[in-house]
């Protein structure tokens, strides 16, 4: 059993700032779950490229407003507080926040907590999960 406290996580390598986003990774892959939490905020006014390749992800809402849209298709999503998007074809998006936003992640597989997005908008695999 673990309890595991935000004020604990704030401000050390668990807790990450991409620019467009703030997030604290509270269950990462070293917590041996097979799926990693995050608490993520997304700054209102900003678009992010996003492409996670390698991890499937559920979000759910629990602050504020925007859209997703799915590149392959131009579709648009909008979203907002106490709704869930699930990427479960590793979709390709665009995520618009229309006022600031806040919202629980799950990745599968788990992320180290230490990833920023590369230039394709994905996490990498570390090399011990790599085929």
């Amino acid at each position: 059993m673990k309890v595991v406290k935000l004020e604990d996580i704030l401000n050390t390598e668990r807790d990450v700032d991409g620019g467009n986003w703030r997030s604290q990774r509270i269950v990462v892959e070293k917590d041996g779950m097979g799926y990693s939490l995050h608490d993520t905020q997304i700054r209102a006014g900003t678009e992010t490229h996003l492409w996670y390749k390698y991890h499937l992800e559920s979000v759910y809402i629990i602050e504020g407003e925007g859209e997703i849209e799915t590149i392959k298709d131009g579709k648009i999503w909008p979203v907002k507080k106490f709704e869930c998007y699930v990427l479960d074809e590793h979709d390709e998006h665009y995520l618009r926040a229309t006022t600031d936003m806040r919202m629980v992640c799950v990745f599968n597989p788990p992320t180290t907590g230490e990833e920023i997005h590369d230039e394709d908008g994905a996490y990498r695999l570390p090399e011990h999960m790599q085929k």
